[in-house]
């Protein structure tokens, strides 16, 4: 029988953080890279002089532009989330079985990837289902995975794991991105007749990547907490944890306020890491450079950087504490979409991408450890409180995508919309000064 390790053990440790390791694959090659410039290579039309002609796509018998159609389908996506993860976190608390939800979006999220494969004009419908139920299963998932935090680590362990989970995130993705590209790109090689085959192998890379590496992660986690059976009263039981979650975050200044600021900030951050690409193939002049080629590399410079950026973050934690330096990332990315709006050439945008990357990996790591760190002394229902750390981020990049599209629709230029998430930042950072440093 496998034994049962102790809180802050370092095998421990290690397994949960390696869930990043797992699961990245799907952020970067399927909401970052390959799958975005699949789709607009399947969706736009462009001439000879390589000008677009069309990127109107009809889904259900309505006319769409392309990124509408499937900004429209990420934010129906999130907003399931946002239901489900109150839900069955609270389920999974009472009954004990974290494990076994985090088992089943993972597997879930994983096969839609593998069905991405077979994504088509003509069954247009079938393709974007799997990229619908690909995203339910990844965001989903990391409710039950970022709630093992505080079971796992102690205090003064999580910001460090925490970094450590976002790096390996960010090297295994890269790894698997490269793996990929190489055999996109020297397609013939391996005896394909085009880049089409290859491109949909790496949607099945991906899925299988994540099941098999995930592996070493249920391993080692504990089930769950409780130990309470499951009862035709149990959806009842999680909608009265989460009121009384709710309840004990009125009386508790620091996680409300924190909690307040972290909703809005990060609506500006998410929407940026989900528009970056479409920003790069839509508003910038590459002349004789190869797009698809320079998105890659803008792409896998963030994902390098960004380990950088958490380790220094958690270092900087340390010596500052983790409010300050969150204010101090959040002006950076002010300063951020103050440059992009300006930007034109393919270097002005790598120069953009390593300071995203720089400041990507710092936020995510550090918000998250954060909240952690803020939960109440000894509680046990951790999925249902990071429950709510996951719901504020799922509406607020609902409300940050719907914003940009409707900033782009009235303006005619996603430029406007890089500027107007300035605001989401700036709220962010004056709410973060409200924060009480100690409790």
């Amino acid at each position: 029988m496998r034994e049962v390790l102790p809180k802050g053990n370092k095998k421990l440790l290690n397994a949960w953080a390696f869930y990043d390791w797992a699961n990245s694959v799907y952020s970067l090659t399927i909401a970052s890279a390959i799958f975005p410039i699949f789709w607009g290579a399947l969706t736009i039309v462009r001439d000879a002089d390589d000008q677009i002609v069309s990127d109107t796509v009809n889904f259900l018998g309505i006319d769409f532009n392309n990124d509408s159609l499937i900004s429209y389908v990420t934010a129906l996506a999130f907003l399931v989330v946002s239901f489900l993860s109150p839900l069955l976190s609270g389920i999974a608390d009472y009954i004990g079985n974290k494990k076994n939800f985090l088992k089943f979006f993972c597997y879930l999220g994983a096969i839609s990837c593998i069905g991405l494969y077979w994504f088509s004009m003509e069954h247009l419908w079938f393709g974007l289902l799997c990229y619908f139920l690909a995203l339910i299963g990844f965001w989903a998932s990391l409710v039950f995975y970022n709630s093992y935090l505080p079971d796992i680590a102690f205090p003064e362990q999580q910001d460090a794991i925490s970094a450590k989970g976002y790096s390996l995130g960010y090297i295994g993705s890269v790894i698997l991105l490269i793996l990929n590209l190489v055999m996109i790109f020297f397609y013939d090689t391996f005896g394909f007749e085009d880049e089409g085959v290859p491109t949909r192998l790496s949607f099945i890379m991906v899925g299988v990547w994540w099941i098999g590496f995930s592996q070493y992660t249920y391993y080692y986690l504990p089930k769950g907490n409780k130990k309470d059976k499951l009862t035709k009263d149990v959806v009842f039981n999680g909608f009265k944890e989460l009121k009384s979650i709710w309840n004990a975050m009125q009386h508790d200044l620091r996680l409300r306020r924190y909690l307040s600021a972290f909703f809005v900030y990060s609506m500006a951050v998410q929407t940026i890491m989900l528009i970056a690409t479409y920003f790069g193939i839509e508003e910038l002049d590459w002349g004789d450079q190869d797009a698809t080629t320079g998105l890659i590399i803008s792409i896998l410079l963030i994902q390098l950087v960004a380990v950088l950026g958490a380790f220094i973050t958690s270092k900087a934690s340390a010596k500052f504490g983790n409010i300050k330096v969150l204010i101090f990332i959040n002006c950076i990315w002010i300063c951020i979409c103050v440059y992009a709006y300006t930007v034109t050439k393919p270097e002005e945008f790598y120069v953009t991408a390593a300071i995203v990357g720089l400041v990507m990996g710092g936020i995510q790591s550090l918000s998250r450890s954060t909240y952690s760190k803020f939960l109440p002394e000894n509680a046990v229902d951790t999925a249902s409180y990071f429950s709510f750390y996951d719901v504020a981020e799922k509406i607020g990049i609902v409300i940050g995508m719907f914003s940009y599209g409707l900033v782009a629709q009235l303006t005619g230029s996603i430029r406007y919309s890089i500027l107007f998430l300035i605001l989401f930042f700036v709220i962010g950072v004056l709410l973060l000064f409200r924060v009480p440093r100690n409790q």
